[in-house]
């Protein structure tokens, strides 16, 4: 594999100076280097700028230089194509980026040459059907259906393959992945999935009630959430890793299942539990 491209996180001087200092240092190997087309973002000699429809096709390995907002942003371009990802962590936590910057240019080298271990993540395929129409959007992390501007509770029926779940008296209802129960279903109180689980989680938002609990369903099925039909007048909003959303009226539905192609994604040496550890101190005693 030769052919490198990188996606940058926006207006960041970091992952600018990073992309400068790699793509010579490929060249210099032999590796022709691939930038995405953004605002702000270098041109540096040697390398080919391509759009995002042309981005997975022209290259072997993507190379993230960001957080994993910008990881988001490269699952959405790549994954379908087979494409694996490389994060190079220049974010806050970097659940998704492992490596560090001083990591990066042998990590990639590493890669290329077939000498990194490449683990698949599912991802969610979901579809938002209202009225006569439906989209449809990808989530890597979660989607998340909420009150929305109003800080009132809204009331949602969740069925798994058409047999009733329950009914949810909630903020909302957070559905994620294995990879995305460390973002927002984690801050929710919902369980942490190991990666390689074929499973989704469903976690409600300050539910109404004292037996409301996370749940723990197989990808093999279909989740459908819908507003209950006690309050015909209420809206929520419904949102795909946090970069998508639309409004979701009385009659529209959810429907949430596992995508045929997974994200694939070079895993360092860090064990999972390793970063757990080290990015929320998790299973840490305390200090006395």
């Amino acid at each position: 594999m030769k052919r490198v491209g990188f996606i940058l996180k926006p207006q960041s001087a970091e992952a600018a100076s990073l992309l400068d200092d790699l793509v010579p240092r490929m060249s210099s190997r032999g590796r022709q280097s691939f930038v995405l087309a953004q605002e702000h973002v270098p041109r540096p000699s040697g390398a080919v700028i391509v759009s995002d429809e042309e981005l997975a096709s022209a290259i072997d390995v993507a190379v993230v230089l960001g957080g994993d907002g910008t990881m988001l942003r490269a699952a959405c371009l790549v994954a379908d194509h087979g494409v694996p990802i490389l994060g190079v962590n220049l974010g806050r936590l970097g659940f998704l980026t492992p490596f560090d910057p001083s990591e990066a240019h042998e990590a990639i080298l590493a890669a290329l040459d077939g000498k990194l271990a490449v683990e698949e993540r599912a991802r969610l395929r979901v579809t938002h059907q209202h009225s006569d129409a439906s989209e449809e959007r990808v989530a890597l992390n979660d989607t998340v259906i909420h009150q929305g501007g109003l800080a009132r509770l809204i009331d949602l029926e969740a069925r798994l393959d058409g047999k009733l779940i329950a009914s949810y008296r909630a903020d909302g209802l957070i559905v994620c992945t294995p990879t995305g129960s460390t973002a927002y279903n984690l801050a929710a109180g919902g369980p942490i999935l190991a990666p390689d689980q074929a499973a989704m989680v469903m976690t409600p938002i300050c539910a109404h009630s004292l037996t409301a609990r996370p749940l723990v369903v197989p990808q093999t099925g279909t989740l459908t959430v819908a507003l209950s039909t006690a309050d015909e007048s209420r809206t929520a909003v419904v949102t795909v890793d946090g970069q998508w959303a639309r409004s979701f009226a009385a009659g529209d539905r959810i429907h949430i299942t596992a995508t045929a192609a997974p994200l694939r994604v070079f895993m360092s040496e860090k064990g999972y539990f390793d970063i757990l550890r080290a990015k929320l101190h998790w299973g840490r005693s305390s200090e006395r």
